[in-house]
Order: C-alpha cells, then structure tokens, then sequence
C-alpha cells in the first residue's frame, strides 16, 4: 500500500478508522480501564497511524500494525504518573458497545479477563477478541510465537480455574 498525496493519505485514514475503531476502542479500555483513556488512546493511534502511512511497508498486517501501535499508546498512558490517580472502578456499562448482546456468562467472563496479569489479558484479547494469529501477536507483542502460546495457555488455565470456582461457589 504506497500512499502519494495527503488526500490519498487521508482517504485510507477513514477506511481505517472505519474498518478497526471499534476493535481498537474495546482493546484500549479494557487495557486503560476507562472510557475517556480509552477514546484519547484510539484517537492519538490514528494520528500517529496518519503520520506513519508513508512508511507502512505491510510486513504485518494493517490491524496488528494498528494493534501494536494502540498498545504502545496505552502502555505510555499507563507510565504517566497521573495515571495512578485516577479511580478505574470498571463497570461493564461503560465497554463500547459489543455487536451482540453479551450474556450473563459474556459479562462474568470479560471480568475474569480484566482481572488477569496484563501479559495474559493481552494475549486472549488479541488472539479471542481481534482474532489475530499466534504470528501475528507475536510480531506485534515483540516475543516469539511460543511465548505467546505459553501465555496464552496459563491465561486459559487461570479463566478456567475462576470460571469453575464461580460455578463451585
């Protein structure tokens, strides 16, 4: 994809807002633990995506591109020492709207995922909600594909070992 021009660069700017808004939207608030964070995360990726299209040279695909630059953005949102002050008290109210209605077993689930460690919890949003390949989260997460399937295998014993204490209790 070689983009000449700002309004080239403008016009596959709105394609992929439109195409992975709300893929990013949900990712970033589940990783910042707020709506407005969240908002302010997906907005600076697309600027930095905008000021980076030039140089997108597709050895990944557009999401995990866009994924990995939305966490990186999140993660120094995270770093800011402002951060630490804000109340996160998440309620899943305030997710951007799925495109199915969740059930009661969606929402005692997406609360045990908030609650892993943040490796893990990324690793399950990538691979079960964005539906990106071990590869592909890997190149995007800067580990190799076996870390990612360990990760991904002590993240599902974990949500496995919660969800059936929650049946059990």
């Amino acid at each position: 994809m070689f983009i000449q021009g700002p309004d080239k660069r403008e016009e596959r700017l709105n394609q992929l807002v439109t195409l992975y808004e709300r893929d990013l939207l949900r990712m970033c608030f589940v990783y910042l633990r707020d709506a407005a964070l969240a908002e302010d995360a997906v907005q600076e990726t697309f600027l930095k995506a905008y000021k980076a299209l030039p140089s997108f040279r597709e050895e990944a695909s557009e999401k995990t591109w866009l994924m990995r630059i939305a966490i990186n953005t999140c993660k120094d949102m995270r770093r800011g020492g402002w951060f630490r002050y804000v109340n996160r008290n998440v309620s899943l109210d305030s997710l951007p709207a799925p495109l199915q209605d969740p059930t009661g077993e969606d929402n005692l689930l997406t609360l045990e995922i908030m609650r892993l460690p943040r490796k893990q919890m990324e690793v399950i949003l990538l691979y079960y909600y964005q539906h990106m390949t071990v590869y592909d989260i890997g190149q995007l997460l800067g580990i190799t594909g076996t870390s990612v399937s360990q990760r991904l295998k002590k993240a599902r014993q974990q949500l496995r070992n919660a969800l059936e204490g929650e049946q059990n209790g």
